[in-house]
């Protein structure tokens, strides 16, 4: 009995002191000055992260939109290797914008038609599989680039409404606006009939899809955006599902397209470079895509890759045929069983394994080719 109460007393101090420990920790976490807390890290200032495009970046907007399996990768086996299970993302696993999220300590920035997703302090993604600059490109399919904007306006207002208009405009000007777009603009012409191609020559189409994203942009800027990251295209005839569309050209890649890709990329940092020097505070990342992807294509095992060309999943030659899963029109699909030594995951779209070494360097600015613009990724996020 004495034992039990000698016990119980020593619990009782060792309870006190506990106590007594905990208060004097609160007070000097808690009793600061003011000039103590403006020396503390300003960790309110998360910077938001908005994405806006296709297929490389959406993260399931595309299963919320009525629209068919051509534009939708909620079905197995996308998904497969970081998730386990598809979440709409046209991959096997994670897309460069998921990489850029982590490297700035954000969340996974979700889908903005995501049922109950209402909290958009992180940021929002507003990407579309299939979707283009122009409202025409798969038209009734996509949630082309016009409507992304439309649905950020929303966002805004969002914004606008719970920190009052000079807070969110702060909010926003320290937020990153990060775009992939063109690809199915001149990818579909190839794919599908399409008039407006038909009607223009190929400098006039391209000046049409520069000039809907140079209206994007300067409608963000307008609202207090000042900070924008942009991917140029990769060689677009050289996709697995470009590569198998004329026979006659024997698996060599579709020049016209690539033509086409090579203009808009001229075209894009020609007019980022202008928008630089008339918007005041106008800051951008460019990254170079284009040949940062040609170097894995041509020299895969220097990149930890086995096969640069053909897709892990589809059939035919190159794994060409646009069949990964079985739900769309051709039904037969081959699977590799390593999606980490492929580059090419499907008939259009890379592996994560790729989209992360490219996040990487988008991140930092390191890679094979010079920085196309004055700043990386880190640059604008860190820059508050």
């Amino acid at each position: 009995m004495n034992l039990t109460i000698h016990m119980a007393r020593q619990s009782f101090v060792s309870l006190l002191f506990f106590l007594h420990v905990l208060l004097i920790f609160s007070s000097s976490c808690f009793g600061l000055s003011k000039s103590q807390h403006s020396e503390m890290p300003h960790h309110h200032h998360e910077v938001a992260f908005f994405i806006f495009g296709d297929s490389y970046l959406d993260a399931g907007n595309n299963n919320y939109i009525n629209t068919s399996t051509l534009d939708q990768a909620n079905f197995r086996p996308y998904g497969e290797t970081y998730f386990k299970f598809p979440t709409g993302r046209f991959s096997d696993g994670r897309l460069m914008s998921d990489f850029i999220a982590e490297y700035a300590h954000l969340p996974l920035i979700p889908p903005f038609l995501q049922p109950g997703f209402r909290q958009y302090s992180g940021g929002a993604n507003f990407a579309s599989s299939g979707a283009g600059a122009l409202v025409e490109t798969f038209q009734g399919s996509v949630i082309d680039l016009k409507t992304q904007l439309r649905n950020y306006k929303k966002v805004e207002t969002w914004f606008r409404h719970k920190l009052g208009d000079a807070e969110a405009k702060m909010t926003l000007s320290r937020a990153v606006y990060f775009f992939n777009i063109g690809t199915n603009d001149y990818m579909s012409p190839f794919l599908i009939d399409s008039p407006i191609f038909k009607s223009h020559s190929h400098s006039e189409y391209v000046g049409m899809v520069i000039g809907n994203l140079t209206t994007i942009i300067q409608e963000i800027y307008a609202g207090g955006g000042r900070k924008f990251g942009f991917i140029n295209l990769l060689r677009l005839g050289c996709l697995p599902g470009l590569r198998i569309i004329k026979q006659e050209n024997n698996g060599s890649c579709l020049e016209e397209v690539s033509s086409l890709a090579r203009l808009h990329n001229q075209a894009l940092s020609k007019v980022l470079r202008k928008l630089g020097s008339q918007l005041k505070g106008f800051k951008y990342s460019l990254y170079d895509l284009n040949h940062n992807l040609r170097q894995r294509t041509r020299h895969p095992s220097k990149y930890g890759f086995k096969e640069g060309k053909s897709a892990c999943c589809g059939t035919g030659q190159f794994r060409g045929v646009f069949s990964c899963g079985g739900k769309r029109i051709v039904k037969e699909f081959e699977l590799c069983e390593n999606p980490n030594e492929y580059l090419f995951w499907d008939s259009f779209h890379l592996t994560e394994k790729v989209y992360s070494q490219l996040a990487y360097q988008m991140w930092s600015g390191e890679g094979d080719s010079k920085p196309l613009g004055l700043y990386n990724l880190k640059d604008l996020f860190r820059d508050l």
